[in-house]
């Protein structure tokens, strides 16, 4: 596995419609193994293909990371749709590995039902709640080239958000 260059805006492949995966082989795999990789390296809980220089319609999340009793899982996502989102949502803080030490509040649906496949091609169908259903809204905006801050309804600054969390400078 290879750690991979995280692509940092301003970035024209970040504001792209990414291509869909149309061969399942041991490129996609390769590729998806890295970016897993590289997400754990940059500390984040989701990543898209576009965020590696890769215009490809894939996704890796790390679901179950706000339950308690539930272990985390790791979930690839390939061209996957959001066939329904919940009418009820929520405002809360994203950042991105594309676009370092930004901090936003962003208004997603509480929950999205999403048709994606997985690394060989086989279908699935998902239905996720609370922060598993941000974090897939947030991934699944990169395929489409919509980035978190165009979403924000209030951005900080790195001294707000130390003031938030209680760190210094």
């Amino acid at each position: 596995m290879a750690i991979l260059n995280v692509v940092t805006e301003p970035a024209d492949i970040l504001l792209a419609t990414a291509k869909p995966v149309t061969k399942f082989d041991t490129t996609l795999h390769k590729l998806l193994d890295d970016m897993y990789d590289t997400m754990v390296e940059s500390e984040g809980v989701g990543i898209a293909a576009p965020q590696v220089n890769e215009s490809l319609q894939a996704v890796i999340v790390l679901m179950n990371i706000d339950a308690e009793e539930a272990e985390e899982e790791v979930l690839e996502l390939i061209n996957p749709e959001i066939v329904e989102y919940s009418t009820d949502t929520n405002v809360d803080l994203e950042g991105c590995l594309s676009i370092p030490e930004q901090f936003g509040d962003v208004e997603r649906a509480n929950g999205v039902r999403v048709e994606f496949e997985d690394r060989f091609g086989k279908t699935y169908k998902l239905e996720a709640i609370g922060y598993d259903a941000r974090v897939i809204q947030h991934e699944i905006d990169h395929l489409h080239g919509v980035l978190f801050t165009t979403k924000a309804s209030k951005m900080y600054t790195p001294e707000e958000m130390a003031d938030m969390f209680g760190e210094e400078e």
